[in-house]
């Protein structure tokens, strides 16, 4: 299939995290196409194997087929398209497979796997279980947006935490603290703490950045009640434990949970990986650039598993993730492909 018109229909099927299952059905159909062996494995993720799977060297393109909600009609105009998930990720994905597919067989000894994942925009069910299952890579690239040009090293951590607290109620001109003052007081340590954290640094990337995500109240006649939702995107080594006791400590009668945390992941520029990309875009005309991601991707939770050398790339101005005008340039997704190809060309030897 041509390869804008492969993204143009990846990008018009529906794929909610949880409901990816006509994405994947499709992918792997697309990928049994151009010679994969081609499946869906236990946590729903689609996957492509070019080689022996039980090849000593693997190498894998982790992508994900999942998009967050917010409908936007498919539709092409002049060089770009439009439609959610163009950037974030089905873009980096088709790219993938789409580089894929223009190789031939590796040597005996190597196997490249193109994977779709499940979950990457609630709590990446599927990069879990490849951590927990799949065996470490010899390297791994994730399919993110950083532009055709330019190669991620890393992203921040992130730490999700859920605040509830519920009060006996009482008349407003009681003098009570309320539920919802309690709530404001706790999020404004956070703020507070954070900032201190920062001491007034500038570079995202080394600072603790709260948000708050949703705060709701509630009251039945007798009793009022709060539950917030804070999420913060936390710099590399910080201690989570730590963190966690000390916004316990500020909670007071309220409860806290924390249903998810990754720590931050950052990569060495001095591995064949990093060099096969520089020497794939300086070949395509590139000036190759480096970034660092205020997000969170699957990176953060198969890196630390894998302990490879890891990058996350692919086309895309990463700026219009889950926006209302989500769009790539197809010019863009076009070289992209040319960049992985010279780059999987050039780890497993065919170019050679």
């Amino acid at each position: 299939m041509d390869p804008v018109d492969f993204l143009e229909q990846l990008v018009a099927i529906p794929s909610l995290s949880g409901e990816e299952n006509a994405t994947a059905a499709f992918l792997i159909e697309q990928m049994a196409e151009i010679g994969l062996q081609a499946h869906r494995d236990a946590a729903g993720n689609a996957v492509g194997v070019l080689g022996d799977p039980e090849a000593r060297r693997r190498i894998v393109l982790l992508g994900h087929m999942d998009t967050v909600p917010g409908w936007i009609p498919v539709r092409r105009a002049g060089d770009l398209l439009y439609g959610r998930g163009s950037v974030d990720a089905k873009g980096p994905l088709a790219a993938f497979v789409q580089a894929v597919a223009r190789l031939d067989a590796p040597p005996p000894d190597i196997c490249v796997f193109v994977i779709g994942a499940t979950g990457e925009e609630a709590h990446s069910p599927g990069a879990h279980y490849l951590a927990q299952t799949f065996p470490a890579p010899e390297c791994a690239i994730i399919g993110e947006p950083s532009s055709w040009n330019a190669v991620t090293l890393g992203y921040k951590g992130v730490l999700s935490l859920e605040y509830s607290l519920r009060l006996a109620g009482g008349h407003s001109a009681s003098g009570q603290t309320t539920p919802a003052e309690e709530a404001c007081a706790f999020w404004d340590k956070i703020v507070a703490y954070s900032a201190e954290f920062n001491h007034g640094d500038s570079w995202r990337f080394a600072t603790l950045d709260p948000s708050l995500r949703d705060i709701q109240t509630s009251s039945d006649g007798l009793e009022d009640s709060v539950t917030m939702s804070i999420r913060l995107r936390t710099p590399p080594e910080l201690d989570f434990e730590e963190l966690k006791a000390r916004i316990c400590g500020w909670a007071g009668a309220a409860t806290v949970e924390f249903p998810y945390a990754d720590p931050a992941v950052r990569s060495e520029k001095n591995t064949p990986l990093v060099r096969a990309f520089l020497t794939a875009i300086r070949a395509s005309g590139g000036k190759p650039r480096f970034k660092l991601k205020t997000g969170s991707a699957d990176m953060n939770v198969v890196g630390p598993a894998w302990g490879c050398p890891i990058v996350a790339y692919g086309p895309g101005d990463s700026t219009l993730d889950h926006t209302p005008e989500e769009h790539i340039e197809i010019a863009e997704y076009l070289r992209a492909i040319d960049v992985l190809e010279v780059v999987l060309r050039r780890l497993t030897g065919l170019d050679e």
